[in-house]
């Protein structure tokens, strides 16, 4: 194209240019962009359907603001026919609530303050909301963490940090701010939070639904599911299902417990009270105010009032034992009963600490010598805890029956004692006052269902000093002051007694050493002598002892000897006799070998001959021969002739044996039998 050519025509030249921006204008009508963070609302200004007749969305194509959003992208749109204005999203931070009103819907009815979603309404999508018979107004759904993208002309939400709206009238600003005030008043930006380091409950006040019924304080817990144990308004986090299961308006009967609730602040308010704690030694009397009226179960001998069974309106017949209990103290109130044993003191300035007994005072007494004297006492009371009940529903709490029953009955019981005794019998007989009166107070304590445990009694005084009581006292400490004295100058009279005795007592005690040293000597004397006679005897014995060892030694060895010898003589003899008789079977083997004893002893008699002649060295043969009668020879043939002879054994007198003797025949056999051996 040639440039020139605009030069040299400046007329076209502009025509042109406004019609090129002319064509821009057009295309920026038809053509629309929508950044993804943002949504475009889009308002129709030209419809063949005119205009909205009721409400605000055009629900039918009419001119006005229509129900859908345009969403991040390009759009193509008729050109003049529509109107885009760009919203943000709806952020609502982590742990944050954000509340929402909607300005287009159903009328509210005059007895509901906030707009029912019954229908689980949503609230990106105005057309289904619209449709659906969606309410006008503050909503009773809220919106959780999240980013939504929502039609700022048909709701508005409000948030912590800023209302998102698209603004319509100068007038809203002010209901939108007096909405986020309440809210923020009401802690309503973040969920209810109870920790369980706070040992607190959850109050719930709901500001929306029925009111409650004449003469009801308390909305009775509603809704709830026996299977899961819970409500199906799930804690008041579902205010329309709390509503339809039948929930009331006002101060509810069911608390929260630890954990975290996101309730709507506009539909329901929630207070954090402490928990109902029993501690140890005392149980908890629950007067209920609210429940169903239920049958006396205190029995037909209990004339002070009803005693009914846990969650009915009344005095419960059990109590609370030790412990923590969500309690919710707007339906009743807890009365805590001591079940240890716990000290009244009437003494002026003495409270113990559970303050039963502030504002008792000594007892003021009338003697029997119209003395005035003020008796301080302590009494140990018990109460069985199956009794509180009882007890409470017949005082109404234990102050009250210590100050308005026990304080008269315990101050009139002294009284009427005082009036019997004398000042002075008064003091002294404490004990068996005390005594007395712990036993006869027991059975009025015990028509009160109470235990009397111990009645302790204090001095009696003026309560002034220098009173005549204080007086009198003095006297009966000089009295006694004087006795003490009585008595301390009788004792110290015996004292001097003693000590005169004790001097005496001294004295012989000097002259006693010398005596205990000679008794000493004396005795040591003895005792070295017994000890001397004691080691006589002791050496006399060891002799003695020794020499009858000695002897019985040589008794001993003399008896050892002595068998010794006969056992050798025995055996000696045994063994002659055994080799006489071997000699003596040899002589007669021998002898039967000779032919008899004969011819044993010529044997014999040649053997002795020739030895004889051997020795004497004698001629056998003689050189002399002597000759006589027929025969002739010598003597020495005359001899062995002769012995040679038959009968010899004749001249020699031998005769056989003919008597056996048995004790050789005895002897002989053995021996044999050892020779066979």
């Amino acid at each position: 194209m040639d440039l020139t050519w605009f030069a040299g025509n400046p007329g076209l030249t502009l025509l042109f240019l406004l019609l090129a921006i002319f064509a821009v204008v057009l295309l920026s009508k038809w053509i629309r962009y929508i950044p993804n963070n943002r949504v475009g609302i889009v308002e129709k200004l030209i419809s063949g359907k005119g205009s909205v007749k009721t409400g605000l969305i055009a629900l039918s194509g009419e001119a006005g603001f229509q129900p859908n959003l345009l969403r991040g992208g390009w759009h193509l749109l008729t050109p003049f026919q529509y109107r885009i204005h760009k919203m943000p999203l709806v952020t609502i931070p982590q742990g944050k609530i954000g509340y929402v009103f909607a300005r287009d819907g159903k009328d509210l009815p005059p007895s509901q303050a906030l707009a029912s979603n019954a229908h689980g309404a949503d609230f990106q999508d105005v057309l289904g909301f619209l449709q659906g018979g969606g309410e006008k107004g503050p909503q009773r759904q809220i919106l959780r963490e999240g980013m939504y993208a929502i039609n700022l002309v048909q709701f508005v939400v409000l948030t912590e940090d800023q209302v998102y709206y698209l603004p319509l009238d100068r007038s809203e600003v002010e209901t939108f701010q007096k909405m986020s005030a309440i809210i923020a008043e009401r802690g309503g930006w973040r969920p209810v939070i109870i920790r369980g380091t706070d040992d607190a409950v959850g109050i719930v006040t709901v500001h929306d639904g029925p009111s409650l019924g004449s003469g009801e304080i308390i909305a009775p817990t509603v809704g709830e599911d026996p299977h899961q144990g819970t409500t199906y308004h799930n804690n008041f986090q579902d205010a329309d299902k709390f509503l339809v299961a039948g929930g009331q308006r006002g101060r509810q009967y069911q608390v929260l417990v630890e954990g975290t609730y996101y309730i709507n602040r506009l539909f329901a308010t929630v207070e954090l009270i402490p928990k109902t704690v029993v501690e140890v030694g005392t149980v908890g009397v629950v007067v209920s105010y609210t429940g169903a009226k239920g049958a006396d179960i205190s029995g037909q001998d209990y004339r002070h009032g009803e005693l009914v069974t846990q969650g009915q309106r009344g005095v419960w017949s059990d109590p609370l034992l030790p412990g923590k209990y969500a309690f919710n103290t707007y339906a009743g109130k807890v009365l805590m009963v001591p079940t240890t044993n716990f000290i009244l003191k009437w003494s002026k300035g003495e409270v113990g600490s559970h303050k039963f007994d502030e504002n008792l005072t000594e007892v003021s007494l009338i003697t029997k010598d119209a003395f005035e004297p003020s008796l301080p006492l302590s009494v140990v009371v018990h109460i069985d805890y199956r009794k509180a009940p009882l007890v409470i529903q017949r005082f109404g709490d234990i102050k009250k029956l210590v100050e308005q029953t026990l304080d008269p009955m315990v101050s009139a019981y002294f009284k009427n004692i005082g009036q019997t005794r004398t000042l002075i019998q008064l003091i002294q007989d404490r004990s068996a006052i005390q005594e007395q009166s712990g036993t006869q107070m027991k059975e009025k304590f015990a028509q009160y269902n109470l235990e009397l445990q111990e009645v302790l009694i204090g001095t009696p005084t003026s309560g002034a000093p220098g009173g005549q009581i204080e007086q009198i006292l003095v006297q009966l400490r000089s009295r006694q002051i004087a006795d003490e004295q009585v008595e301390t100058y009788g004792r110290q009279q015996s004292a001097a007694v003693k000590e005169r005795e004790l001097r005496e007592a001294e004295a012989r005690a000097k002259q006693q050493t010398l005596l205990t040293e000679s008794a000493i000597g004396i005795e040591v004397q003895s005792n070295q002598g017994k000890a001397e006679y004691a080691k006589a005897q002791q050496q006399a014995a060891q002799i003695q002892t020794l020499a009858g060892a000695e002897a019985e030694k040589v008794r001993l060895m003399g008896e050892g000897e002595a068998k010794r010898i006969k056992v050798m003589a025995e055996a000696q003899a045994e063994q002659a006799a055994r080799v006489g008789i071997a000699q003596a079977m040899a002589i007669e083997e021998q002898v039967k070998a000779y032919g008899g004893p004969q011819f044993q002893l010529v044997q014999q008699v040649m053997s002795r001959f020739a030895e004889a002649i051997e020795k004497s060295q004698v001629d056998v043969v003689p050189k002399i021969q002597m000759a006589g009668g027929q025969g002739g020879g010598s003597l020495i043939e005359s001899l062995l002739g002769l012995l040679l002879s038959e009968k010899a054994g004749q001249l020699a007198g031998v005769a056989p044996v003919t008597r056996p003797n048995p004790e050789a025949e005895a002897l002989k056999a053995a021996l044999r039998k050892d020779l066979g051996k």
